[in-house]
């Protein structure tokens, strides 16, 4: 398949992951309460409203031209930790609805790829399989434990004070150290995606076997 192809696949897939992924954490958030996303435009499937040119197209796209485990972000959704119900726990339900839906959204994929049996190297297996890779890659990512990252507000809710007070002064920093871990450490950064993402495939064809 030429690369302009490749491409096209996984631009298309990133904007509806993304999207679906960025929308799941306003719509939460305003069911828990807190109308910010709401108020800012945010609690909407229109990819333009979610678009960060780096995370979301740059990043992903530069990854798979080079073959390597794709995976990104976007524009992160507001929300104000104060009004949403349950504390910080709430906060953590509003973060890993983002993540949680490009899991979903991966397991029907592999779903419907094996309930139709696409033949591999097809273009429908492509596009599928290429689907479930990249919301698994953007899963997984989002999943660190890294401020600004949606894996961050687990661990800030179970996080003693101080460790608290250290977290919220990176991710007054987030996008730049986020920026610097994938420029600096792509290489062991790509390895634990790929990884974790063979595991969770793993699981999945336990599941559908």
């Amino acid at each position: 398949m030429d690369i302009i192809t490749t491409i096209l696949i996984v631009l298309g897939t990133v904007l509806i992951s993304m999207t679906l992924h960025e929308a799941m954490h306003a719509f939460v958030g305003y069911w828990l309460g807190d109308d910010t996303a709401k108020l800012q435009g945010r609690l909407t499937l229109n990819p333009i409203k979610h678009i960060d040119p780096f995370l979301t197209v740059l990043l992903p796209l530069t990854l798979a031209a080079i073959g390597a485990p794709i995976f990104g972000g976007a524009k992160p959704v507001p929300f104000n930790p104060d009004r949403v119900r349950g504390g910080d726990w709430g906060a953590a339900l509003v973060a890993l609805g983002g993540p949680l839906t490009n899991l979903v959204l991966a397991f029907v994929g592999y779903g419907v790829w094996v309930l139709l049996g696409s033949p591999l190297g097809s273009l429908l297996s492509i596009v599928l399989m290429t689907f479930v890779l990249v919301n698994l890659g953007f899963f997984v990512f989002n999943m660190l434990p890294l401020p600004p990252l949606d894996g961050s507000r687990v661990i800030y809710a179970l996080a003693p004070e101080f460790v608290r007070t250290f977290m919220r002064f990176m991710e007054s920093y987030g996008l730049i150290f986020i920026f610097a871990i994938v420029l600096l450490a792509s290489q062991p950064l790509g390895l634990f995606i790929s990884g974790a993402i063979d595991y969770i495939l793993a699981g999945f064809q336990f599941i559908f076997s």
